[in-house]
């Protein structure tokens, strides 16, 4: 083992990392000020973390139209570690209607707490386990807005399922029109409190809805407790936020697993109040789960899917010339360069779900060239054969411009697409870019990226250095739905972008728990999306060797 390679394994502490516990934090807002009296707002809360005196956004919910006490669906999933103080910042932001992003959001107030340890002047999430505060703008309160965050400890179970609901003859609820349903299902806490799960599309004009399918854990969903009541409503959707009660029902995900044999299952939905005073009441209308299906990222890779991992790196000249200190590509004997670290972090993980840890690693800039300079062999064996050709090249090339990453997705993707078309398809390729700087060519790569969405690949960017990359986050689909030029949208998420500044001073592997989360999705996502099964463990035989 090289010299550069463990040292840069120690120091990400690849070779002993900490434990940590994964933690949903569950979000609410009360008393939102209206923007003026004919409107109310459309709130949504960014969380961010503070990292080397810096905060970066981590996720953010949906937005929620009309509504002065929002009770949000989306959950963030956060790592926690008891050795460390987590700073916590959740923002509230009117949302313009006509624009999704923050760019022209009304900042309506935050709240600052820690999630690990109890700091002096912060309140911390995890030993209350429910955490209620003002919003403060500029130092004071906003008006008689607050927040709530709701911490619960994740169980072992992150697999993940499929739902898919309709609705056939609900009740009326417009004088003039029909009915706009939208349904949310709560999962029953062991104190009978009840937690937002999810909260479908609204359907407009329709007494029979047929709902996006969509997905969820099944620590969100039901903690894992298969028998765990379930609580499901159905509303007719105002636009001044008062919706209207259609009806209920009662069932548990042992119920729903009937649905994954193919055949539905119906609940009537009933709205107690009509049950008491109308004589011949039946029901309000029927609901139906038209789909269940679960098969999680272990199922595909013990199946046999096989991560194919391809890295490129950045070698325009605003680097630095690698013989200088100060070079981002600069080679220091024992301490390793960001772009080693990165490398390593990710590349240690991605290659123990390969049969044969052979990863090609290529140059980006206006031209792609094998690191090894060996085109008709641009593999590596390893992570570690990574290392090796990234120091081995750095005294022979010439540093320039500008930027260009299309060309690199559209390679990687063209094998992908060689891959879809064979009878297998059970391999999935992944693209990570290392770069110091805004790409030269966004247009393109949106196209690619685009075009990227329809195969079985992921592509992780991280920054390195100290530049502006503001622009990435467009990659990201952070602020709104990623598109091409010609306004074509993804089909998928793919593109996961982070800073490699964010994590400075972060844990151990905290870079590649970030970069990595959203792979074992995407993975599932795409397979699901094709209708490919995992095979059998016992139909694949191979010598698959993992690290331990």
């Amino acid at each position: 083992m090289s010299n550069i390679y463990e040292s840069a394994a120690t120091t990400l502490g690849l070779f002993n990392s900490p434990c940590l516990t994964k933690v949903e934090l569950r979000v609410a807002c009360k008393g939102i000020s209206d923007r003026d009296a004919l409107s109310k707002p459309d709130p949504c809360v960014v969380l961010k973390m503070q990292s080397h005196g810096q905060w970066f956004e981590v996720d953010r919910t949906e937005v929620i139209r009309s509504s002065i006490s929002p009770v949000f669906s989306k959950v963030f999933t956060v790592d926690y570690y008891f050795e460390e103080v987590q700073r916590l910042r959740f923002e509230l932001h009117d949302i313009s209607s006509n624009h999704n992003g923050l760019k022209e959001a009304d900042f309506q107030g935050a709240m600052e707490c820690t999630l690990g340890q109890v700091n002096a002047h912060l309140t911390e999430i995890v030993s209350q386990r429910k955490l209620s505060k003002a919003l403060l703008k500029q130092g004071n309160t906003a008006g008689k807005s607050s927040i709530t965050v709701t911490a619960e400890e994740l169980s072992g179970n992150d697999d993940y399922v499929e739902l898919a609901f309709s609705a056939k003859k609900l009740d009326d609820k417009d004088f003039f029109s029909k009915s706009d349903p939208f349904l949310e299902i709560f999962r029953v806490n062991d104190d009978g409190t009840a937690s937002l799960v999810h909260r479908t599309e609204t359907i407009m004009n329709n007494l029979s809805p047929v709902w996006k399918s969509f997905k969820v854990s099944l620590n969100t969903l039901c903690s894992g407790d298969h028998e765990r009541e379930l609580k499901c409503t159905v509303w007719d959707w105002d636009s001044n936020g008062k919706h209207d009660f259609i009806g209920e029902f009662q069932t548990t995900f042992k119920e729903m697993k009937a649905a994954m044999d193919g055949k539905q299952i119906q609940w009537e939905c009933i709205n107690p109040k009509y049950q008491v005073k109308k004589k011949n009441y039946r029901n309000s209308g029927m609901v139906i789960l038209t789909l269940c299906k679960m098969h999680s990222f272990l199922d595909y890779i013990m199946g046999g899917c096989q991560i194919q991992f391809t890295v490129a790196i950045d070698f325009t000249a605003s680097n630095g010339d690698p013989r200088n200190s100060c070079s981002l590509h600069y080679i220091h004997p024992y301490q390793p360069n960001e772009y080693l670290k990165a490398l390593i972090a990710v590349g240690e993980i991605c290659q123990d779900y390969d049969s044969q840890p052979i990863n090609q690693l290529i140059n980006h800039v206006s031209h792609d060239f094998a690191v090894n300079f060996d085109e008709d062999n641009p593999e590596c064996a390893g992570i570690q054969g990574v290392v090796e050709a990234y120091q081995n090249c750095l005294p022979k090339i010439q540093l320039y411009g500008p930027t260009n990453i299309a060309p690199i997705i559209q390679k990687v993707a063209d094998s992908a697409s060689e891959e879809m078309h064979t009878k297998e398809a059970m391999e999935y390729f992944i693209l990570l870019i290392l770069t110091d700087g805004v790409i030269t060519d966004m247009a393109d790569t949106r196209e690619a990226i685009v075009h990227a969405s329809h195969l079985p690949m992921s592509v992780i960017i991280v920054g390195i250095g100290s530049a502006d990359f503001s622009d990435m986050q467009m990659l990201d689909g952070d602020d709104g739905i990623l598109r091409s030029p010609k306004g074509e949208p993804v089909l998928r998420d793919i593109v996961q972008f982070v800073p490699f500044r964010n994590f400075k001073h972060a844990s151990p592997a905290a870079l590649a728990k970030s970069v990595l989360a959203e792979v074992p999705n995407q993975v599932v996502d795409y397979y699901n999306g094709k209708g490919i099964k995992p095979k059998c463990l016992s139909n694949f035989e191979s010598s698959r060797a993992f690290s331990p």
